[in-house]
């Protein structure tokens, strides 16, 4: 344990990161053990990646039962837990057709690709234009930072991706006066998570669906962070009845284990033909086994039902904490288990106070504290947090 918290002094990664001091040594369901042997209610949960909590015994069965078959294969070949995995999702969603990745990075990328060779193969190549809301967030990769159009994530990445326009949050007439005939997207996330827990409201999407339509453009509704039963529905975006041509899904759906995906109707699925597009690692076995599972579990109404009626009860309970202390709680946002609460004070040292206390938070924009539990958190751990959140609120 010593040469562990020597070697968080002495670290050889790259500083991209800025680390919090503590390791962890092990997870088990909404709680983590610190290598101190502390105990911290996790509510960053891998941020929304752990969407089962950590060491779930079905995840855990599932991943050992095929590392023990074959671990990866090449997709020059039929892969038959992707296939598997594939149907399911096509059998729930708007989907006619999956392409897998490995991250929500790689998935938004390859949505831009599915959208620009779509109307590359029917001969307008120049309508490859995709619009986004500035300051968005859709991922870390070298396009994903410019369709996020925020200049702290692009500076010094140039020369500049071309190929995106930027409208701001809730502008609509910007929105509109931005689209031509090069525009071939509008990809939005549904609920904004790094952009400060903004929910769009229904009717905002389906003002959306029906601008692409009339303007002949494609709507991709980025869901890496919101979907697969995070919002209380399988997708954030089906509450509104909206039906997407292009979703990008990474996070919740492996659990833990890195999965990323994109869902695509038929008529855009007619340009990617082999060739196209690929990756090394997307759908390999583990991978397929592990979403399989994790896909079995979620989306089952009753599991999505419980969803709904305990995070509602939480958003409830910290709506009372914001009127109990208005001068530091400004507003509560969110929808599901992705939620967000915007302070008047410093957000550093609100979630440091938080950690202290022993229960994990991140930070979002907009001075905005993220919380992301798991989807099978307890009642009981819902009130510790509740509980935890009035304590530090009350010694400001």
């Amino acid at each position: 344990m010593s040469l562990i918290i020597q070697n968080l002094k002495m670290s050889f990664l790259a500083k991209n990161y800025n680390r919090k001091k503590i390791a962890f040594s092990k997870g088990k369901g909404s709680f983590l053990t610190c290598i101190k042997g502390e105990k911290y209610l996790d509510f960053v949960q891998g941020i929304a990646v752990n969407s089962l909590g950590h060491a779930h015994p079905r995840l855990i069965k599932s991943l050992t039962y095929q590392s023990k078959k074959i671990w990866h294969v090449s997709n020059a070949f039929v892969i038959p837990e992707g296939e598997k995995l594939a149907k399911k999702i096509v059998q729930k969603t708007f989907a006619d057709y999956v392409m897998f990745q490995n991250s929500g990075a790689e998935a938004t990328e390859a949505a831009i690709k599915v959208a620009r060779r779509y109307f590359y193969s029917i001969g307008k190549p120049n309508k490859n234009r995709v619009l986004c809301i500035k300051n968005s967030f859709h991922g870390r990769t070298i396009a994903a930072i410019y369709a996020s159009g925020s200049k702290k994530m692009t500076e010094g990445f140039g020369p500049k991706v071309n190929g995106f326009d930027h409208f701001n949050f809730a502008d609509h007439k910007s929105l509109k006066k931005l689209i031509n005939k090069n525009t071939a997207a509008i990809m939005v996330e549904t609920i904004m998570g790094e952009g400060g827990i903004k929910v769009i409201p229904d009717w905002c999407l389906k003002g959306l669906r029906k601008l692409c339509d009339k303007k002949n453009v494609l709507l991709i509704l980025d869901e890496v962070q919101c979907g697969i039963g995070r919002s209380g529905d399988f997708f954030a975006f089906e509450k509104s009845k909206v039906k997407p041509d292009i979703v990008p899904i990474a996070k919740g759906i492996g659990g833990g284990f890195p999965i990323g995906a994109v869902l695509m109707n038929k008529k855009v699925a007619s340009g990617m033909t082999a060739g196209t597009h690929g990756s090394t690692f997307g759908g390999n076995p583990l991978a397929m086994q592990v979403g399989n599972t994790v896909f079995d579990i979620i989306s089952k109404k009753s599991f999505l039902n419980n969803v709904k009626k305990n995070s509602k009860y939480f958003l409830n309970q910290l709506n009372i904490i914001k009127q109990m202390y208005p001068k530091i709680i400004k507003e509560v946002r969110g929808r599901g288990y992705l939620i967000g609460i915007q302070l008047h004070i410093n957000q550093t040292n609100f979630i440091k106070k938080l950690m202290d206390n022993k229960l994990l938070t991140i930070r979002a924009a907009e001075n905005v504290v993220r919380i992301l539990p798991p989807l099978n958190v307890k009642k009981s751990e819902l009130n510790l947090a509740i509980k935890i959140i009035k304590r530090v609120c009350s010694n400001y």
